[in-house]
């Protein structure tokens, strides 16, 4: 699974005009999951999200994490994060989960991430949305959970 994690003042997603999911401070996640994900790693994913330290704290320092702000997170499907430009310049996708796998994955993250506590909001799986956003910083961060669990 791949999230692209950028910390936001606010983001919202629309499908054909309608918003389908809002939040103001928090996180904006992109998230790609890959054939072989579990829903394991889609809770340890969802764990390392929720303890991010990226929010600063009195002293400016980033040091707090998403519940101690009381953020929200909005989580968007983003098969493209596996697009692989290897072999030309126009984007394959066979690195990414067909849908049948990934939209229940997709699903256990966003349930994962609501055991935890953490307010959450969805864009709506396989739709094309326009997603909206006020990047915070910009702070973004990046998580590979073939990097993070190997």
């Amino acid at each position: 699974m791949r999230a692209l994690v950028q910390r936001v003042s606010r983001a919202e997603v629309r499908v054909e005009g309608e918003r389908v999911g809002a939040i103001d401070h928090g996180y904006l996640i992109l998230l790609g999951v890959k054939p072989d994900d579990t829903e394991e790693l889609a809770d340890k994913l969802a764990q390392k999200v929720a303890k991010l330290r990226v929010f600063e704290d009195a002293a400016g320092k980033m040091n707090l994490d998403l519940k101690t702000v009381e953020g929200s997170c909005l989580v968007v499907s983003q098969f493209t994060l596996y697009g692989s430009v290897k072999d030309g310049n126009r984007p394959g996708f066979s690195y990414a989960a067909r849908p049948e796998l990934a939209e229940p994955l997709y699903e256990r993250f966003c349930q994962a991430l609501t055991n935890l506590g953490v307010h959450v909001e969805t864009g709506r799986f396989g739709a094309m949305m326009e997603v909206e956003l006020v990047n915070d910083g910009p702070t973004t961060i990046w998580l590979d959970s073939d990097e993070l669990y190997g």
